[in-house]
């Protein structure tokens, strides 16, 4: 729920909700200041790149919003390994099931998918954050392989865990055993000891 004293947050709920009704191309500036009871005036104050700042802020808030919700889902995994297998499994249903995301993606990939690549280096910096403590409690816990550059593992890991999310190629990410395999041997490969390795 966005903060109805934020006006920041009210127009970019407003935007959302203008998105899936009508769709990016057709958001006006009107329309969100009608859906988020925020004047004109003050969406250009607080937006001065206009419709497309908005637009691009709009989609980074939503990525955002769906980050935090896989980070809840996970939360309670006891390990790094069985929290990015987790986290996988559900991001990839979760967007599947996004029906904004999919009705855009249908009807307007052309202004969807630039405004996604834009936002893209701000979300892997969020994952990045969110990996690096877990990513050094691995190290405490002696799960890590020795001389993991924890900074260079953070950014692999986001980078991958944001690819396959999207774009899971050959790998079927409903299939736990897959799952289990892609995470094990790719995604942190070279960077968890393997299960029975000497430390």
């Amino acid at each position: 729920m966005p903060d109805a004293t934020d006006p920041r947050e009210r127009v970019l709920a407003g935007t959302y909700e203008c998105a899936a009704r009508f769709g990016f191309g057709k958001t006006t500036i009107d329309d969100v200041a009608r859906e988020s009871g925020v004047s004109r005036a003050t969406i250009y104050r607080l937006f001065p790149g206009g419709r497309e700042q908005i637009l691009r802020e709009t989609v980074g808030w939503e990525m955002n919003h769906f980050f935090q919700r896989l980070a809840d889902d996970v939360a309670d995994a006891p390990d790094l390994v069985t929290r990015v297998e987790r986290a996988l499994v559900f991001a990839r249903q979760a967007l599947l099931e996004h029906a904004v995301l999919q009705k855009v993606l249908a009807s307007e990939p052309d202004v969807l998918l630039p405004l996604l690549t834009v936002e893209q280096h701000r979300v892997l910096g969020y994952i990045r954050e969110y990996v690096g403590p877990l990513l050094a409690a691995e190290r405490d816990a002696g799960r890590l392989v020795p001389g993991v550059d924890l900074d260079a593992a953070a950014d692999h890991v986001a980078r991958l865990l944001l690819s396959l999310i999207g774009s899971p190629g050959r790998w079927d990410l409903a299939d736990p055993g897959q799952v289990r395999n892609l995470v094990r041997s790719e995604l942190l490969g070279g960077i968890v000891r393997a299960a029975g390795s000497p430390k």
